[in-house]
């Protein structure tokens, strides 16, 4: 049966952290051939090591279990200088993990593999890497993971929409030439109630409703209570399948180390309580967690069917800040049309003078004077649009407040403006 399919039938499971037991097996330093650190390495020289997390996880009772390819990207890989070796590495974690779920498979309970896709070490929003650099680093591991045998592609632990974004478009891509299979995003809300870049769960479901994305939810940073108003908001708003897989509490300092305070029972309970009471398809662990937290996690959910509730859908536009619903009450949805060179002589001037300083101070001032969203158009004759666009629209999508229109006659400059934009233009 369609894994899809199955969570609309019943709660399945996915494993719990891989990082967590790569740690507990204390390999000796000359066991990572060099390359200390780099869990997706032990792929190559300790295959079977992997092939024992994975089992040891079905076991226990997981439904699905993640390649070992978290920090699987080219760009990931070439702080290890393995970026060559891309494909190869994906394509053997995902035949470890494929080989694990076919021998744990019966006809009765079928096992799945998720192509575990991290976000990687630098954020696009904040100009520490690119949209294209991101794309092809994604596309390359996405390739190798679809040649390995996942059932699903699992982009997880994201903290930046303009990542997703890439990794999504990578996805689509490697898919037409391959075979297509189930997209599964997992965002990652810090204890200040966004994403690390400032979005809310609202901003997410605006943004990540516009692509083809089968399955939203959350995972890392807390443990579960702290994840419940985010996840009542997703379960109410998101269209498709819902996920959840916490950390085991949030991590604390001890004399042996980190430790994560929540035991399998209290774990599984929250959890528990979560798919009781809210629509949810998918559950696991994430930091911290065990083959032992998954067992009672198991056990936790066996009888208990996802809830069927009517989903509010709202269409809407987002900055990277917050959402903004296009039918506003009362009507209507205000555009601020004074960002644009060709309507506004303040915003012309700052711009033909290289003050984009000033020229972003007059985009984002709309806000105050009751404007929903901000048209932005820096075409002028003699100008290099471009260039322009390039400099507002970096700047707009880490601190305006306000949604853009992507104001242009040409797609090459809509293009470079939407690289640019983590929210939903």
């Amino acid at each position: 049966m369609n894994i899809l399919d199955l969570a609309k039938k019943r709660i399945l499971v996915l494993d719990g952290a891989m990082g967590t037991q790569i740690h507990a097996l204390a390999l000796p330093e000359e066991a990572w051939d060099g390359n200390l650190g780099c869990s997706e390495y032990l792929n190559l020289v300790a295959p079977d090591k992997i092939r024992g997390i994975h089992e040891n996880y079905l076991a226990a009772g997981a439904d699905i279990v993640e390649s070992n390819t978290f920090g699987g990207s080219a760009n990931t890989l070439a702080e290890y200088d393995l970026q060559a070796r891309t494909e190869e590495i994906n394509r053997i974690a995902a035949s470890l993990a494929r080989a694990a779920a076919d021998a744990f498979s019966t006809k009765d309970r079928p096992r799945f593999v998720a192509g575990s896709i991290g976000p990687g070490t630098k954020l696009a929003t904040l100009g520490q890497t690119t949209y294209d650099v991101l794309y092809e680093g994604y596309r390359r591991q996405i390739e190798g993971l679809l040649d390995g045998g996942v059932d699903l592609l699992l982009i997880e632990t994201c903290q930046d929409l303009l990542q997703v974004k890439a990794a999504l478009a990578a996805a689509r891509d490697a898919m037409a030439h391959a075979r297509s299979v189930p997209i599964y995003v997992s965002v990652t809300i810090e204890q200040t109630g966004t994403l690390l870049t400032g979005t809310d769960m609202p901003g997410c479901v605006t943004v990540l409703s516009a692509f083809d994305v089968d399955v939203l939810g959350m995972n890392c940073a807390t443990g579960p209570l702290a994840m419940r108003p985010h996840l009542e908001v997703l379960s109410q708003r998101w269209p498709g399948l819902v996920g959840v897989y916490p950390n085991a509490g949030i991590p604390m300092p001890s004399a042996l180390g980190v430790r994560f305070p929540e035991q399998p029972d209290e774990f599984s309970q929250s959890l528990r309580r979560f798919a009781s009471e809210m629509r949810i398809h998918f559950v696991g662990g994430c930091c911290g967690t065990t083959p032992d937290h998954i067992r009672a996690l198991a056990d936790a959910v066996a009888c208990i069917a996802p809830l069927d509730r009517p989903v509010e859908r709202v269409e809407a536009i987002g900055s990277l800040f917050s959402s903004v619903d296009i039918r506003q009450e009362p009507p209507p949805l205000f555009f601020g049309e004074r960002a644009n060179a060709t309507g506004s002589k303040a915003f012309r001037d700052a711009m033909l003078a290289g003050r984009h300083d000033a020229a972003f101070e007059i985009l984002c001032e709309q806000e105050e004077h009751g404007s929903h969203a901000a048209d932005l158009s820096v075409a002028y004759a003699g100008q290099d649009e471009r260039a322009h666009m390039d400099v507002m629209v970096a700047r707009a999508a880490r601190e305006c407040r306000l949604p853009i229109m992507i104001d242009t006659n040409y797609a090459d400059v809509a293009e470079l403006a939407l690289k640019r934009y983590a929210g939903r233009a």
